[in-house]
């Protein structure tokens, strides 16, 4: 068995400050929206890329993509929403293999609802605390990291 590429003294701090990072923020942010909207994080994020289209709809594929996460997780993502009348499925008209979540006025009210106080959750634990410079880097990095095959990803476009 090869020897692994250990981490240097520099990648390893690295590293440890990421994973602290990796520990607080889920939790706080999930603690937060529970307390305050009753969403977990996870919910929350996928009604706001819903948001963010014009029709409020997406394919579950591209919408599972975006959200970096795998089409069975999203699924039971969805099912809760949808339980909770903030999401509705529906085969896509001109493929019947597709599925198609739209967000729903109840839906996007909930998501009006908790965004200011998520908003300033996000805010107090990590912007207030960077340099617009800190925030360039930020985004540069989250990229690079949740998209490693794009290249595009690391060049700092956004």
């Amino acid at each position: 068995m090869d020897e692994p590429r250990w981490l240097s003294a520099d990648e390893l701090d690295a590293w440890k400050a990421l994973a602290g990072v990796l520990f607080l923020l889920p939790a706080a942010l999930d603690s937060q929206l529970q307390r305050d909207s009753d969403l977990a994080m996870a919910d929350y994020m996928v009604l706001v890329m819903l948001s963010e289209r014009d029709d409020h709809c997406m394919r579950m594929s591209e919408l599972a993509n975006s959200a970096n996460t795998s089409q069975s997780r999203l699924s039971r993502i969805v099912t809760r929403l949808e339980a909770a009348g903030y999401v509705t499925r529906q085969m896509a008209p001109d493929d019947r293999r597709a599925v198609l979540a739209t967000l729903t006025e109840a839906g996007l009210a909930k998501l009006v609802a908790a965004a200011p106080g998520h908003v300033t959750q996000v805010r107090k634990l990590v912007f207030d605390h960077l340099t617009p410079g800190q925030v360039t880097s930020l985004n540069e990095v989250a990229r690079a990291l949740a998209n490693p095959d794009d290249p595009d990803a690391c060049d700092g476009s956004p």
